[in-house]
């Protein structure tokens, strides 16, 4: 299928990606305000508390970082006030420079799987977000209208291939008709759909940092690897390597780790915020090398 045009008023995602990653350095910040670390800053768990965190996280990173990651779920649980807060965090972090990837990991089909592209991926949606994570586990096809939406308009999408929870080998290791892995079709699908792209396509995957040598060949994808798990949930910029390999040189963007607990922890202070940031940002740029 030939994708549709994009926007005349926006680059396509994976070049916008290359540039952020060139300018600021390879890494994504997760925005993860959960409970506790609500309350390790003195906030309290409400809609006020989360605009405060959100502020802060705003003020200390969005200028300084190539990608910030906020985790939907942590907006919507407190209604529509916590996803107006959502719908500013947008807007704040495109004035200062930061791309924002929105971390939903929507999955439907039809018509719904089309709604959601609307809402996230749409000109015009209060929610639309540089690019979204999405779920292909009912089917890579069931996709096809959050990723024509996101080539239309460039914007991005990134798939659950190889996630680092005890669950997933279940269904992302299984061998499927063929005798490739599953993990490896959803891959293979994100390839096709980059081929020829550049500098770096706009269908990416997630492939934690935590996983592993899997034998799922990530050198073809020629799309973003977004590799959360750095930090708190034991990754170090070191084991980059195995998971990723030859990814890691293929060029700015390519793989983008991504880190939460090691940077928000550092709050409520902005500037400790930004200095562990760029702590990370040099770590991993030392692994890149």
């Amino acid at each position: 299928m030939t994708p549709p045009s994009t926007s005349p008023a926006r680059a396509p995602f994976g070049a916008r990606l290359a540039a952020a990653v060139k300018a600021r350095g390879p890494l994504c910040v997760g925005i993860d305000p959960h409970p506790a670390l609500l309350r390790a800053w003195d906030l309290p768990v409400t809609a006020d508390g989360l605009a405060r965190f959100t502020a802060v996280c705003l003020d200390a990173l969005a200028p300084t970082v190539a990608v910030l990651k906020p985790q939907s779920a942590f907006y919507e649980q407190f209604g529509s006030a916590g996803i107006a807060v959502l719908e500013r965090l947008l807007v704040g972090a495109r004035q200062a420079g930061a791309l924002v990837l929105l971390d939903a990991k929507r999955g439907d089909i039809g018509s719904t799987m089309q709604a959601y592209a609307a809402a996230y991926l749409a000109d015009g949606s209060p929610l639309a977000a540089d690019a979204v994570t999405v779920s292909p586990y009912l089917g890579f096809g069931s996709l096809q209208p959050a990723v024509d939406t996101a080539l239309a308009t460039g914007r991005g999408v990134f798939v659950l291939a190889l996630t680092s929870n005890p669950e997933g080998p279940t269904v992302q290791h299984a061998r499927a008709a063929g005798g490739r892995m599953v993990a490896q079709q959803i891959a293979d699908e994100a390839a096709a759909r980059n081929a020829g792209v550049r500098p770096l396509g706009s269908v990416g995957l997630v492939v934690g940092a935590t996983v592993g040598r899997t034998g799922v060949d990530l050198s073809q994808v020629n799309g973003p690897l977004l590799a959360p798990g750095l930090g708190a949930q034991g990754a170090t910029a070191d084991d980059l390597r195995d998971v990723f390999g030859d990814a890691l040189t293929a060029g700015p963007g390519s793989v983008l780790p991504t880190t939460s607990r090691e940077v928000l922890g550092a709050g409520p202070s902005p500037l400790a915020m930004r200095d562990a940031a760029l702590r990370q940002v040099d770590a991993i740029r030392a692994v890149m090398a």
